[in-house]
């Protein structure tokens, strides 16, 4: 790393979305904020396992934007698909102001792959995981720069989601804290700040909700449409818990809902029909099928 490129990637951490950004994982929700960023003009490096990999990962964000294009975005697609580069290492973040991890929701993947991107960073250079559930803290530990890393908590899908979760950890910096909300705000997004904590607000609420709801539908309380139904029309949510369960992914959903188990207690644990149903691959919306059919046009 030459003083030249520590100097150009402290110019670009601040107010406002950074010049460069790197995405490690460019699956849903990482061509999501790469989209994103994208959109709000930054240079976007999207890191994948391989070359299948990131070509898949350039059509996801290409076809995002195309759809932002026909919805009345501004810009022609070439110019948006200009700011995007696709790579297979690590090294490719080497410029970037901040970069985001988006691999699965695996502890012990998260980790390897922060401390392998922080490796090739410049000191300055803001780090984030974009887990849903993951201690930040337990994160931080393997990082050798922690006061420079965060939890950034986008939703699914990323384009249509007005909230990103911003996640402290103890040696999160405050000056990194306060950039990561212009960040957001950058987006065009609105930015809640929580401290570490299991499931951090998010999570934790929705996951509850959900579990509860699948606890309903096991028990033959409700059918799936009505349990939304009371929760749409009765207070106001914009989608019911089994049908937000569908879009988030019912692996994803199970996933948070053991990592909270471990955490919190049985509460948290869940439901024999969650378990049976993404054994069975109906992982909702991504998968056709999950508590409603998604085939149907």
């Amino acid at each position: 790393m030459t003083e030249q490129q520590i100097d150009d990637t402290d110019a670009v951490v601040g107010a406002g979305a950074p010049e460069r950004v790197g995405v490690l994982g460019g699956g849903r929700m990482g061509a999501g904020i790469a989209h994103a960023f994208v959109l709000a003009g930054s240079q976007v490096i999207i890191v994948e396992r391989d070359a299948a990999a990131a070509d898949a990962a350039r059509g996801r964000v290409t076809e995002s934007l195309r759809a932002s294009v026909e919805r009345g975005w501004s810009e022609p697609l070439v110019e948006l698909e200009g700011r995007i580069t696709v790579a297979l290492d690590v090294d490719a973040f080497t410029d970037s102001g901040l970069v985001i991890e988006a691999v699965p929701e695996d502890e012990g993947l998260k980790a390897d792959a922060l401390a392998r991107v922080e490796a090739v960073l410049a000191d300055r250079a803001a780090l984030a995981s974009n887990t849903s559930s993951i201690s930040i803290d337990r994160l931080a530990a393997r990082l050798t720069r922690p006061e420079r890393f965060l939890g950034l908590h986008f939703f699914n899908p990323v384009p249509a989601s007005a909230l990103v979760e911003i996640v402290l950890g103890d040696a999160s910096a405050p000056a990194l804290a306060n950039d990561a909300r212009a960040w957001v705000e950058a987006l065009g997004k609105t930015p809640v700040t929580v401290h570490d904590a299991p499931g951090f607000a998010s999570s934790r609420l929705g996951v509850a909700l959900g579990l509860e709801a699948i606890r309903m539908v096991e028990e033959g309380v409700a059918s799936p449409g009505d349990i939304d139904a009371a929760m749409e029309l009765g207070y106001k949510h914009p989608a019911g818990p089994l049908r937000t369960t569908d879009i988030v992914g019912l692996d994803v959903r199970l996933g948070i809902a053991e990592q909270l188990h471990r955490d919190l207690g049985e509460r948290f644990a869940p439901p024999q029909l969650l378990r049976d149903m993404v054994a069975e691959g109906r992982l909702g919306k991504k998968a056709g099928r999950g508590f409603y059919d998604w085939t149907a046009p």
